[in-house]
């Protein structure tokens, strides 16, 4: 007899330091993911699109499931997700998930990184509640691998399973796993579970799995899956005030506490080696400068990243662009709707004074002429590994010049990880010497190949380069807050005495 599943998400990362709440409008319009679906529309997405649940779908239909489909949608990381977002759309997804009942199994894409207005732990909270609506359906959940794992997530979900890649050009993949997860639990095989945290936090600049030591360690989850339903490790959101916020590492399956804890000794032991070069504004250009050849040299300005809960407005290496009169550069995306609306009605041709960026404070917007070069309405196919292929919307858009730096301006916020962000405004990046992104790591999926080196800078912006810089009050006492560095609380002693 064919199994009966619900799928729904409901995905957010939250900076507690960042300037912007995620309010319900946030979902509805949806980020680089794309707007709220809801019932048979999360059908109509892109089959080809990296998101966890389109690879549970395509798994479920391959095994001739039958599906009910709940709820999806997902904001832009930010600051706190609002009360009214939270309950309506856990409400919404819990209601349609009970009218689907009985139920042989359910699959949920979250993050794992959700703090709301009300509610430190959104996805646990969201848990607790399902289970007590379903009693002991099997519940799967596919996690990003900056999810801040809590126990109540643990106790209340049957398995969570994280993505493996930073970038995560593995969501598909992961919900695919996922179904397969899923589908095992609903034919009886047994679960055990094993959780344990990490004792320090890393900046997510120096988290990538294509270089070690995450590259290493994410082979060793790898291995150590075999035979067992899941192992993950999730490298936590490290700018989430609250006790649960770092790493961790779960396991499930026949033997899941002898993985778990192999594979935190080797997190552990790993600990050291989580760090690199960060570079002023000013140095990273001149830098850069001297690096560029036949291919660009990448300049990630980390702290301004919409993807860590940036607004992507701040101005600092745009300043630095300009201050040292960079030849052939590109910048974006910045995000600044006055300006693409300004530029639109200026038209292609015209030169403007525009006061752009600097919205969100922590440096002064360019207040200056620019050239409008390109408008559109944002609207294109994205083709890269890390969105995938599917619709992409910015909102207006525009390519401001000012001497030979030329500037994306988007009107929808969106992490800087995909070439045709330039391209669709005629701004190639190919043929760029230096390229500034708001973005940390997820550029490296389209824009690596391209590079001929890749500097990372701290401009302003509230997603600190340095965990340990970040103003924290409610950790849990012993978490350090770099590696090898401070635990929480120590710093404020020793500044004390």
């Amino acid at each position: 007899m064919s199994k009966r599943i619900a799928v729904g998400g409901f995905l957010h990362e939250t900076n507690t330091f960042a300037p912007t709440k995620a309010a319900l409008a946030d979902f509805e319009r949806g980020g680089g993911s794309g707007p709220i679906a809801r019932g048979k529309e999360i059908f109509s997405r892109s089959g080809k699109s990296n998101q966890g649940i389109m690879g549970a779908i395509d798994h479920a239909r391959a095994q001739g499931w039958d599906i009910v489909p709940t709820i999806w949608c997902a904001a832009s990381p930010s600051a706190h997700t609002t009360e009214e977002a939270f309950e309506t759309v856990s409400g919404e997804m819990i209601e349609r998930i009970a009218s689907a009942l009985p139920l042989d199994g359910i699959y949920l894409d979250l993050h794992g990184a959700m703090v709301c207005e009300h509610l430190d732990d959104g996805e646990g909270e969201l848990l607790k509640r399902l289970r007590a609506c379903v009693g002991e359906v099997p519940i799967v959940v596919s996690l990003d691998l900056h999810a801040n794992v809590t126990p109540l997530m643990v106790e209340m979900a049957d398995v969570l399973d994280s993505y493996r890649t930073y970038p995560h050009v593995d969501m598909f993949t992961t919900g695919k796993r996922c179904g397969e997860i899923l589908g095992r639990l609903m034919n009886g095989e047994k679960n055990e579970k094993a959780y344990l945290q990490a004792p320090f936090l890393t900046a997510i600049s120096w988290q990538s799995t294509d270089e070690n030591p995450a590259k290493g360690l994410y082979a060793e989850v790898a291995r150590l899956a075999e035979g067992l339903l899941s192992v993950s490790f999730n490298m936590g959101f490290p700018a989430a005030d609250f006790p649960d916020c770092g790493m961790s590492v779960t396991a499930y399956g026949t033997g899941a506490g002898e993985a778990a804890q192999a594979l935190m000794d080797r997190v552990m032991a790993a600990e050291p080696a989580f760090v690199g070069e960060v570079l002023t504004p000013d140095e990273a250009v001149a830098k850069a400068r001297l690096l560029a050849g036949d291919m660009p040299v990448i300049i990630a300005d980390t702290q301004d990243n919409p993807g860590a809960g940036g607004d992507a407005n701040t101005t600092g290496m745009l300043h630095a662009l300009i201050r040292a009169e960079a030849r052939n550069a590109l910048i974006g995306g910045i995000y600044d709707p006055e300006a693409a609306l300004a530029a639109h009605a200026a038209g292609v041709g015209a030169t403007i004074r525009l006061s752009l960026g600097g919205q969100s404070g922590g440096d002064a917007p360019v207040e200056a002429e620019f050239i409008v070069e390109a408008v559109s309405d944002g609207k294109f196919l994205a083709k890269g590994p890390y969105y995938g292929v599917g619709p992409m919307n910015l909102g207006p858009c525009a390519a401001l010049r000012i001497g030979d730096v030329r500037i994306c301006v988007i009107s929808l916020k969106a992490q800087m990880a995909e070439r045709e962000m330039f391209r669709h405004l005629g701004l190639i990046p190919e043929q760029a010497r230096v390229i500034v992104v708001k973005s940390s790591v997820h550029f490296r999926a389209d824009f690596a190949p391209i590079a001929s080196a890749i500097l990372v800078a701290a401009a302003p912006g509230p997603m600190a380069v340095d965990p340990a810089s970040l103003p924290w009050k409610r950790l849990r006492k012993g978490l350090r807050l770099s590696p090898l560095g401070d635990a929480f609380g120590e710093r404020d002693r020793h500044l004390a005495r």
